[in-house]
């Protein structure tokens, strides 16, 4: 008989794997190597709380995203925040302020969520917000950053506090990466990655997968690169269209089937080297994780949406509790209607299933 398959004990299986991994990528490094052994006893206690929730019939996600700024300094080809709206060129108005952060993020800390993703538009921005997050050390909290406002101050805070992990964007090697990210920010990356190198501080590199880029990279010339500047996470996020134009970038089945292949052999070819994608194969963890299942989003206004690329909410922070926003209706009828277990043609079954979103928000 088939065993049932159990998310939570899926979910905190894979928390506990990517820690025991991140902790083996840091044994050469002392400082880091001792934050990521207190942080698996954190870990570990973080699941027991997520458990006896679960015992009691609550479910409480590991994950969070947080965009904790929708301003940005870079026009970005293809960005998917900007052309939905969510990413501006300055600060917007209502947008959560640092008290309001630092509620949400001991909130979280108290429910048993173990990582918050930050981002934004550019989370660097947002230097207080970042300075809470350092304290909450129970918290691993990667910065997702286009890599261009990583200074010397910022230096001193990812060394003073290790729970803060800088995950650079690139899009492969000079060519794609200042096509998509503008002239000259593959050269500071590069810069950038140096530095963070030579203050042993532990850094990733966030990779958005399309069709065209796929095997650049994953090929051994880009990993032994990221390899000799001492890049110790790489994380493959898959690319979801800007609007319906741009599909044939989204990956497919097979397109996935070569990255899980070849995620197999890089994970023994680079030891020191934890690779994660996102959002994988579904398929292994029973559907989308997204809207509360294995995390949810959080925009810079406080608004809990399912994902950053399902941007719809009826649930703001600003009014009640994280507690409570997990009981979003929105989330809760995405479930029930079994949306986020259906099949799609790639990228994101929430984009693909865009206008029954906005259904389930506009008639409740």
């Amino acid at each position: 008989m088939k065993e049932e398959f159990n998310l939570e004990n899926y979910l905190s299986s894979g928390v506990e794997k990517i820690v025991k991994n991140a902790l083996k990528a840091t044994l050469s490094n002392p400082k880091e190597s001792l934050f990521m052994a207190k942080y698996a006893i954190a870990s570990k206690q973080a699941r027991r709380i997520r458990a006896k929730a679960e015992e009691q019939g609550e479910h409480i996600p590991p994950f969070l995203i947080a965009s904790i700024t929708s301003e940005c300094n870079l026009h970005c080809a293809g960005c998917y925040a900007r052309a939905n709206h969510s990413c501006h060129d300055q600060m917007a108005e209502k947008q959560l302020n640092q008290k309001d952060w630092q509620q949400i993020f001991e909130e979280a800390k108290s429910l048993g969520v173990g990582f918050i993703l930050l981002a934004g538009g550019e989370p660097l921005i947002r230097t207080d917000i970042i300075k809470n997050a350092g304290k909450i050390q129970e918290i691993l909290f990667p910065i997702f950053t286009n890599g261009t406002m990583v200074n010397k101050e910022y230096i001193k805070l990812f060394d003073k506090y290790r729970n803060l992990v800088p995950i650079l964007s690139i899009e492969g090697n000079e060519n794609k990466t200042d096509e998509r990210r503008g002239s000259g920010v593959y050269q500071q990356l590069v810069n950038t990655m140096e530095e963070l190198k030579e203050n042993n501080i532990i850094y990733g590199t966030s990779v958005t997968i399309t069709t065209q880029n796929l095997e650049e990279v994953t090929s051994k010339e880009f990993l032994d690169q990221l390899y000799e500047r001492d890049c110790k996470v790489v994380i493959y996020v898959e690319y979801v269209p800007v609007d319906k134009t741009s599909i044939e970038l989204a990956p497919l089945d097979k397109h996935r089937e070569y990255l899980k292949l070849k995620l197999e052999s890089l994970r023994e070819e680079y030891e020191t080297m934890l690779f994660i994608s996102f959002p994988g194969d579904e398929k292994t963890s029973g559907g989308c994780l997204a809207a509360g299942r294995g995390f949810f989003h959080i925009n810079s206004q406080g608004g809990v949406e399912p994902c950053p690329f399902s941007p719809y909410s009826d649930t703001n922070l600003k009014e009640i509790s994280l507690r409570e926003a997990m009981k979003s209706p929105l989330f809760q009828r995405l479930k029930e209607n079994d949306v986020l277990m259906e099949e799609h043609a790639g990228g994101c079954v929430l984009f693909e299933k865009e206008e029954l979103v906005r259904d389930f928000l506009t008639n409740k």
